[in-house]
């Protein structure tokens, strides 16, 4: 069976899934949470606002696309269980679709009602984040023929540290998430000195600011150099699985645009592109990430030994 319908919605899903992405950095990038006031559902308790200004318009089409998608993420999931349950990871990812396409949604509400508390933003984006990368994961299982499905043999070792680097990248993303929740993006002039230091000085009334900013590119920085090993290894030992080492390719060149971009927002003038950029890039490199994880936490033919 063919699953065309479930394929083509999948794709829908994710392709709508990541506008909401587009939308909800924008809503950030743009200053617009606060668009339509501390009311939600509505918009200033409104369902159309009259006379909208921009930010109500970037706001409140967020809210009407995420909760459409939000929809379809639901439909996806149970028709994903009803077609793919014979795949080991259908239910898991569908049961995780549905779970933080919730979560997504109280926290935005959250970020509404609480006044767009940092630890709030942070942790939805984060979770938007995880639901994105379920959504793809799920179309792509639509994708897969059973008996071609990849499944590279790989070892405890290998599938450990990647389990590791996945689960570092998400704290990176916080961090990079909190830095910009906490007014901290232009805390460091200049790169790679942070305000001309090397350690710089955290004292002082903009020292939280400088030290949550430091401690975002310090952390990414090892992230880089997780990933590069990570790349190297799979060249070198799982070669054979084209699946894993294309990844884990694709996996460092995102990571090259991603630190680029992050760069590029403290020199160029052109922010909102080069924060569009630094956000969505990341959230492919997790998704990317989340693949490889998916593939080699599989079980592999039996007639397969690792060497």
């Amino acid at each position: 069976m063919n699953n065309i319908g479930l394929k083509i919605f999948g794709v829908l899903t994710s392709i709508g899934m990541l506008i909401v992405l587009i939308q909800g950095s924008l809503v950030t990038k743009t200053g617009s949470g606060e668009g339509c006031g501390a009311t939600w559902p509505l918009c200033f308790g409104e369902v159309i606002p009259d006379s909208p200004a921009l930010e109500t318009i970037i706001e409140y089409s967020h809210r009407l696309w995420s909760g459409l998608m939000g929809l379809f993420v639901i439909i996806l999931a149970v028709w994903s269980w009803k077609k793919l349950s014979h795949l080991r990871e259908t239910k898991f990812m569908a049961l995780m679709a549905v779970l933080f396409i919730i979560f997504q949604g109280m926290m935005g509400a959250g970020a509404v009602i609480w006044g767009n508390s940092s630890l709030v933003l942070a942790l939805h984006f984060g979770i938007s984040t995880i639901s994105f990368a379920t959504v793809v994961l799920l179309t792509i299982l639509a994708f897969e023929n059973r008996k071609k499905a990849p499944a590279p043999l790989v070892s405890r070792g290998y599938r450990n540290y990647l389990l590791f680097v996945i689960i570092y990248c998400y704290a990176v993303i916080y961090t990079g998430a909190y830095v910009k929740h906490t007014d901290a993006t232009y805390a460091c002039e200049g790169f790679p000195l942070c305000n001309s230091q090397i350690i710089p000085d955290i004292s002082g009334a903009l020292g939280f600011q400088i030290g949550i900013h430091f401690a975002h590119r310090v952390f990414a920085t090892i992230l880089f150099i997780f990933i590069a090993i990570l790349m190297i290894w799979t060249i070198k030992r799982f070669a054979a699985s084209t699946a894993l080492k294309t990844a884990s390719i694709l996996v460092f060149a995102l990571t090259v645009v991603q630190i680029t971009a992050g760069v590029s927002i403290v020199f160029v003038n052109a922010y909102l592109a080069s924060a569009l950029t630094h956000a969505i890039t990341v959230t492919f490199l997790f998704t990317t990430l989340a693949y490889m994880v998916m593939i080699a936490t599989r079980k592999p033919p039996v007639n397969r030994r690792y060497k």
